[in-house]
């Protein structure tokens, strides 16, 4: 039965600024998402989405607990598995290279959007997303995200503070999926599957981010979308700037 959906109310003629980043540590990635959100929120007309790969780590938000990753301190330390507690919905995910990992930051309230229908509208674009790759996709709202043959390969979780988002949708593309007999994702007693498993067409992380980008800037509205490669603040400071401009 195909989905019904309300129509969507944002407002048109609003640009997108979209950052392919690659392979980016978790710390860089936060304090870039908050650089972004303070500029969105101050300039409504505006929007960005940080599209990226994490290495192996594990974040764990508002409804995560400790409990629900299988190694010790020890042993996440021994495979140099960081641990990072976050402000968002959702609980402990595990991030894998192969993992397409993207952060919409959109102003809510220039979209006329609550923060739960934007988490329903992101539950929903997963599965359109997986239906572009032949796999047969079903919502999970319940522990917001999207499941195939009964595994998660989408996991929601997002944050609002002052009607701007950051956080957002994590996918599974083509990851090593034994890793996640380690982590309860989301509390979920199932591991995680991926598109590549479930589809039997070839995944590359490469066409699901470039889809994802297509997705985000069509459901939302934007019709005027700027890819960059990387952000200024990611740049390594010149010596001289250092120098010059240094305490």
């Amino acid at each position: 039965m195909t989905e019904s959906r309300e129509p969507a109310p944002y407002a048109p003629a609003r640009a997108l600024s979209v950052y392919l980043l690659g392979t980016i540590e978790f710390d860089a990635l936060q304090a870039l998402q908050r650089r972004l959100a303070f500029d969105v929120s101050g300039d409504r007309d505006t929007a960005a989405l940080l599209v990226c790969e994490h290495p192996t780590g594990i974040t764990i938000g508002r409804a995560g607990s400790a409990a629900h990753v299988r190694p010790n301190p020890h042993q996440l330390e021994a495979r140099g598995w960081p641990v990072n507690w976050v402000a968002r919905g959702g609980g402990a995910v595990l991030h894998v290279p192969g993992q397409v990992a993207c952060y919409p930051i959109l102003p809510l309230d220039a979209l006329g959007l609550s923060p739960g229908r934007y988490v329903r509208e992101l539950v929903s674009l997963s599965v359109e997303l997986a239906r572009e790759f032949a796999v047969d996709a079903v919502p999970d709202f319940e522990r917001p995200g999207a499941r195939s043959r009964g595994r998660r390969f989408a996991s929601v979780g997002a944050n609002v503070r002052a009607n701007v988002t950051s956080f957002g949708l994590l996918v599974n593309a083509h990851p090593d999926l034994a890793p996640f007999w380690e982590v309860r994702c989301d509390g979920d007693p199932l591991p995680m599957t991926s598109l590549a498993r479930e589809s039997a067409h070839r995944v590359r992380a490469q066409t699901v981010r470039q889809r994802l980008v297509e997705l985000i800037a069509a459901r939302f509205a934007f019709d005027r979308v700027s890819v960059f490669h990387t952000h200024p603040a990611l740049l390594p400071r010149h010596p001289y700037h250092a120098r010059t401009h240094g305490s």
